[in-house]
């Protein structure tokens, strides 16, 4: 009967409760040392009187618990997990299980089950690093981090991309997704447009030091070197149009909040792609309103936080672009590469050929024309149009910087050759010659 396993917590009732019993100790000394009440106590005392060290278990050990998963349920999971649900993590499968199948399983018994299975985990857990915490924003808009993840998103079924995203600081909200085959101004532009559509005008963005977001350029134009500051790129031109303000971190950790926003992403919406069996990119960028909405229920602040989001401007589709400065040729067009606009007549059917003008080629395709702050002409853009910048921030206006030069000395004047005189010394042996020729000539005939 002495063979009863005892826990390391079970291990001190024995020797305490005989001392009780034989009235060394009390109960209540009994009670603080094993950290338990006196009325159990009192009740492990009469169990160690009738059944011994036996009766200090559980009455249920060694026995099957009562809310343990059917069989029929559990051989259900498991072919769950190695079809339908191949690689996903705990929490997620869990949600599915519940969402889907309507089977009412913890995290925990799920965990249980891939051990049992000998199935590694999709996302191991690691020991937390020390770090300075850095507090949330104050309000809603306040500040939006942005970014770029390059990933197999679609594992072999289709393209590699990039998913660009935005989300909230203050709420962790997910803002806004977009899948792009790299990290460039045009997805960058699209992201924007869709914040600004949803929520409105945020106060800050926060991202990386990437060349669409900021100057890594060593080149300084004379305007610039006057100015003291580089120009903006053309996405921070959009963005102080709008009033906004960008912060450039200085490490990943910095902005920690999409960086793991990320890890997140990279095992969730992974998974749901590979559910719905998503190919494209088209498809992938159909499916994220969908996922996006799903997400900020289940993984966003509930906490009601003030918002701070600014109205847009009108017609703020026209701010989405690229900017440049041209003169208008002889014949009213404005030509942009390979693309040209021609222009109406002005007031009075007046010319403006010769004018500065400012050219603005949109996300959308579209390339418009202004002059007098109004708009004079407008192209409807080409089918699947990627928006590139065509000249570089430091020289927006494609014209080519011309320094003030010197003008170079004038030439020497030359003056016309004078004619030797008839009885120049040259003339006269020339002449001496050619009669001696002459001579040898007729003297040989």
């Amino acid at each position: 009967m002495e063979t009863f396993t005892m826990s390391r917590k079970e291990a001190p009732r024995p020797g305490l409760l005989r001392h009780c019993l034989a009235g060394r100790i009390t109960n209540a000394a009994a009670a603080e040392a094993l950290h338990l009440s006196v009325r159990q106590v009192q009740r492990l005392k009469r169990r160690l009187q009738h059944f011994g060290i036996q009766g200090l278990g559980h009455g249920l050990r060694g026995r099957p618990s009562n809310r343990r998963l059917a069989a029929p349920v559990y051989a259900h999971i498991r072919r769950l997990m190695h079809t339908l649900y191949a690689g996903f993590n705990d929490s997620h499968l869990t949600e599915k299980l519940r969402e889907t199948h309507h089977l009412n399983v913890s995290r925990a018994s799920v965990h249980r089950l891939r051990v049992a299975l000998g199935q590694p985990a999709q996302r191991p857990r690691r020991p937390p690093l020390h770090r300075s915490r850095r507090p949330r924003a104050s309000a809603i808009g306040r500040l939006v981090q942005v970014d770029g993840s390059p990933f197999a998103w679609l594992e072999d079924r289709g393209p590699a991309l990039t998913l660009l995203g935005a989300i909230d600081d203050a709420s962790s909200q997910i803002l806004a997704l977009h899948f792009r085959p790299t990290e460039d101004l045009h997805g960058y532009l699209v992201l924007l447009g869709h914040v600004l559509q949803q929520y409105g005008v945020p106060v800050a963005l926060y991202g990386d030091r990437l060349n669409v977001f900021v100057r890594n350029d060593p080149h300084w134009t004379v305007a610039e070197e006057l100015a003291g500051a580089q120009a903006p790129t053309h996405f921070g031109r959009v963005l102080g149009e709008l009033g906004v303000a960008y912060i450039a971190a200085q490490s990943p950790q910095g902005k920690g909040r999409v960086e793991r926003l990320w890890g997140t992403l990279q095992d969730r919406l992974v998974s749901e792609l590979r559910l719905r069996r998503v190919t494209t990119a088209e498809a992938a960028n159909a499916f994220l309103p969908e996922f996006i909405d799903a997400h900020n229920r289940r993984f966003a602040a509930a906490a009601e936080l003030p918002a701070v989001w600014r109205r847009p401007p009108p017609h703020v589709a026209r701010l989405l672009g690229c900017r440049y400065f041209r003169i208008v040729a002889r014949d009213n067009t404005v030509r942009l590469g390979a693309r040209w606009v021609q222009l109406p007549p002005g007031p009075h059917r007046r010319s403006w050929a010769g004018r500065r003008v400012e050219a603005r080629e949109l996300v959308d395709g579209r390339l418009l024309v202004f002059g007098d702050d109004r708009l004079l002409a407008a192209l409807p853009g080409p089918p699947h149009f990627v928006l590139r910048p065509r000249r570089s921030p430091g020289n927006p206006t494609g014209l080519v910087e011309r320094l003030p030069v010197a003008p170079p000395p004038p030439r020497p004047r030359r003056l016309a050759p004078s004619r030797p005189a008839a009885n120049h010394p040259w003339c006269v042996s020339i002449r001496r010659h050619l009669a001696r020729k002459a001579a040898r000539t007729y003297a040989g005939g």
